[in-house]
């Protein structure tokens, strides 16, 4: 696998797993709703803050294991690539539906971004999620691991801003798009469950191959 097709998986990934209703997806749409476009993009920018800090971590955990134990680095990469499997199959079972988005209790867009950095920092299952993605993607074998980091965070930084930031804009749409329309959520988080399972499968073969 060359590092371009590399990066194509990694973005398969993330557009997968940011798409998919949830926490951060209805905090960004309530502020947008309750206090306008800006607020929206406050909160946008409060979470891509929190996943520039969830990619530091991954890359950093990497970077020590490539170093320090480089025989632990395949095990962990079969671990993480099992994992990711594993969020796949359970969104591909699971059925997401968003009932409602209510006002946000934010009161300024300084707290909208604040929060949303908060929101997403004390996600423990984010930290984990990076640390069983990272390896599967930033490899030694494509160079420095530090360039492949900083491209790889300015690929989630981008995606969030893309798809969060595309919410605010049209929050009035993408709320009629979301609440109450079940079948539409739902095969959106078993397309993305069916996306995940494919690269960890992909990922899981190269690693092993290699």
């Amino acid at each position: 696998m060359t590092y371009t097709e590399n990066l194509w998986l990694y973005f398969t990934l993330l557009f997968g797993i940011i798409v998919v209703p949830g926490m951060d997806m209805i905090f960004v749409l309530a502020n947008a709703l309750t206090r306008g476009r800006t607020a929206g993009l406050a909160a946008t920018a409060g979470i891509m803050l929190g996943g520039l800090v969830h990619s530091i971590y991954g890359a950093l955990g990497v970077g020590l294991l490539a170093t320090l134990m480089p025989v632990l680095f395949k095990p962990l990469l079969i671990v993480g690539a099992l994992y990711m499997a594993w969020i796949g199959v359970s969104l591909m079972k699971s059925s997401i539906t968003v009932d409602h988005v209510g006002p946000a209790d934010t009161r300024s867009n300084w707290e909208a971004f604040r929060r949303g950095a908060v929101t997403c920092l004390i996600n423990p299952k984010a930290y984990l999620f990076m640390l069983a993605v990272y390896p599967q993607f930033l490899r030694p074998d494509f160079g420095p691991l530090g360039p492949q980091a900083a491209v790889m965070a300015a690929m989630t930084a981008g995606t969030q801003f893309a798809i969060y930031g595309g919410l605010a804009v049209a929050a009035g749409r993408a709320r009629n798009l979301l609440v109450g329309n079940g079948t539409a959520t739902i095969w959106v988080g078993r397309i993305a469950g069916l996306l995940l399972l494919a690269v960890s499968v992909l990922t899981l073969w190269e690693g092993i191959r290699a």
